[in-house]
């Protein structure tokens, strides 16, 4: 398959490019560089293209003819869309809507959406399946949210096969080395924790030690980043014989404190990792850990990297390697 990948120099989207390439499909990358990396991009096209212009995505695809999408592309910082909301639901969803109309008009008829666990809001049950009501409390969610929603009228409308990914929190990095998760500013946990063992950067904060869990810390589920890219190649084969507008949640089935993460890191590295205390964020629950059991049942789904010492040691090691 000739595969575009929104976002395709970003973290997940950098992995994702390369995953399909390793077992012999086609890709291109498109990415506005905005939070991507151009050197993260393996030897693949790279179209320097942002989705809120139609015009230079529709001349993307008139230069190729894919046979899906991967979309990847968002603004994905749960604090920022609090203040932010505006540019969220600017880039989140009228983005997104560019691109599936440059899709209808170019007659790609697949696509593969990143949504989120932030669908969901503040938990209702331990294990959150994809019954669980959506009632996001921050734009972040709330945008994503309302994609799934433009997702199921196109397949009314026009016959748009999609399937959205809710997955959980994405972490580690490929065991091969070479690209990893690299952001400016960095906001995900995991790499503030190897930083801060590296005595990097301006010191870990631990945000809310109030919370209703077994420490007061927050509670997340830790997804591989290569386990979400096969989860993407599955559900576009998925859709080979599958219409219609379905929803997949990804995650390891376990949670674990941010108190228990340093302490995974810490049994990593062999290094001590100090942490100060702060505020809790604005919009962030205190759980969210996901099933699985759908996608493994219908997709075949099956995460390789259970074990959040093994999530880290993949991403120890990156932070260690030259091109970190």
């Amino acid at each position: 398959m000739k595969i575009l990948v929104c976002g395709g120099a970003g973290y997940i989207g950098a992995h994702m490019v390369r995953f399909l390439l390793n077992i012999g499909h086609e890709a291109v990358a498109l990415d506005n560089l905005s939070t991507g990396h151009r050197a993260a991009v393996p030897a693949v096209t790279l179209e320097l293209a942002d989705i809120l212009e139609l015009d230079t995505l529709k001349a993307v695809f008139a230069r190729y003819r894919f046979d899906g999408v991967i979309h990847l592309c968002a603004r994905s910082l749960v604090g920022e869309s609090v203040l932010q909301p505006y540019a969220y639901y600017e880039n989140n969803v009228a983005g997104t809507l560019n691109l599936l109309e440059a899709m209808r008009e170019a007659g790609v008829g697949r696509i593969v959406f990143s949504s989120t666990a932030a669908v969901f809001g503040n938990p209702e049950t331990p294990s959150i399946n994809e019954a669980h009501p959506t009632r996001p409390i921050n734009p972040y969610g709330a945008s994503k949210l309302m994609v799934e929603r433009v997702l199921a009228d196109a397949a009314t409308a026009y016959g748009l096969r999609s399937v959205a990914l809710r997955y959980f929190n994405a972490a580690g990095a490929d065991p091969d080395g070479g690209i990893g998760e690299s952001h400016q500013p960095e906001t995900h946990l995991i790499p503030n924790v190897l930083r801060a063992a590296l005595g990097q950067g301006p010191g870990l904060k631990v945000f809310g030690g109030d919370y209703t869990t077994r420490d007061g810390t927050c509670v997340r589920d830790y997804i591989h980043v290569n386990d979400l890219a096969s989860a993407h190649l599955l559900a576009l084969e998925y859709m080979e014989a599958h219409e219609g507008a379905h929803l997949f949640n990804l995650g390891n089935g376990q949670g674990f404190t941010v108190l228990e993460v340093i302490e995974a890191a810490r049994r990593v590295t062999g290094k001590p990792i100090g942490f100060t205390q702060d505020a809790r964020r604005a919009g962030d629950p205190a759980v969210l850990v996901a099933s699985s059991e759908k996608a493994q049942n219908v997709l075949g789904w099956k995460p390789r990297f259970t074990s959040i010492d093994e999530i880290i040691e993949t991403a120890w090691r990156w932070h260690r390697s030259p091109a970190y």
